[in-house]
């Protein structure tokens, strides 16, 4: 399960985004997961598929905490124990469960553990502690595996040109010259920054594993900051949740102005990335690169030792309660 993404904490949605009582279907690292709230009101994760006959339980109803399946009206709680069994009162429904998740809501947001046991909670960016910051969000969708709109993110040679007339106008005027790029390792992924002709540039970019890019704009004496989260559906599609947070103009009335520009950039990187292949970033050595590609290459190295070739196993249970002869 959760093939080449596995046994790590993602970003996945806003908490507000999971309304009590409406199933909240997702697809992750190829899984398809269903998101509720249990009967306390906690968010609760379940592979989306009922143990029965594999339908997707997300096309059912969530009733007092509990998600049933649409198929043949099997109940299941946020642990994903079975808690009724239509027609079959003599059922053990202790062998019948559905297969749960690990969920928790942080910082205004919904993380999934693509695997079963943490060994550690997710890790937020400080910037969530801040206060006084307004926050808005949308999603994109790419066609592309996630890794390559992982290491655009972390690339700031191309803003020039791919972003001339948004983000990279500035930038422009100073093509002639050298860029230096320099990747710090840091204890959540690392640290991005650059200088043209030894003139430190402004701003900077955090990597925060294993799909967490954090841009540092700050205008003088405000904060301004884009978080993208690159969120892998399958080995061909991405969803990018895009998170704009600022110190000044907070009022909900300018959101809109800020998911203008942050689509405007985004479309401005999605048909150039789309374009690449193959699809997953290869190995460094089979694509030339440059010293500016330090980061990039940084990401890869991380990407191919930690998570490439990573699977999650599932428990063992038993997934047949039939008669005996």
């Amino acid at each position: 399960m959760f093939s080449n993404f596995a046994n790590v904490w993602t970003i996945v949605a806003l908490a507000r985004d999971l309304k009590p009582g409406k199933p909240l279907s997702l697809r992750i690292a190829g899984e398809r997961v269903v998101f509720f709230r249990d009967a306390s009101g906690k968010a609760a994760a379940l592979i989306d598929r009922c143990p029965h006959r594999g339908v997707a339980l997300s096309l059912g109803r969530v009733d007092k905490g509990e998600i049933e399946c649409p198929f043949h009206g099997w109940r299941f709680d946020g642990d994903g124990c079975n808690r009724h069994v239509p027609w079959n009162p003599d059922a053990k429904r202790e062998n019948l469960g559905a297969v749960a998740l690990p969920v928790r809501e942080m910082e205004g947001l919904l993380w999934l553990y693509t695997g079963f046991s943490p060994d550690r909670e997710p890790q937020p960016s400080e910037t969530f502690t801040l206060p006084g910051l307004a926050v808005c969000a949308q999603s994109v969708v790419w066609n592309v595996h996630w890794t390559r709109a992982m290491e655009n993110m972390l690339d700031m040679p191309h803003l020039p040109f791919v972003h001339r007339k948004t983000i990279g106008k500035d930038a422009r005027r100073l093509i002639g010259g050298r860029m230096d790029v320099a990747w710090e390792d840091r204890p959540y992924g690392g640290r991005i920054s650059a200088a043209i002709d030894g003139v430190a540039r402004p701003g900077a970019l955090e990597y925060r594993f294993p799909n967490v890019m954090e841009l540092f704009i700050d205008p003088p004496g405000k904060l301004l900051r884009l978080m993208v989260a690159c969120i892998p559906e399958d080995d061909r599609t991405s969803r990018l949740l895009l998170l704009t947070m600022r110190s000044f103009a907070r009022s909900p009335l300018l959101d809109p102005v800020f998911r203008l520009l942050n689509r405007r950039i985004a479309r401005e990187d999605q048909a150039i990335v789309e374009s690449s292949l193959p699809g997953e970033v290869p190995p460094s050595g089979e694509e030339a690169s440059v010293r500016t590609d330090a980061p990039t290459l940084a990401f890869r190295r991380i990407y191919r030792k930690r998570l490439l070739g990573s699977v999650a196993e599932r428990p063992r249970a038993p997934l047949l309660d039939a008669p005996t002869d």
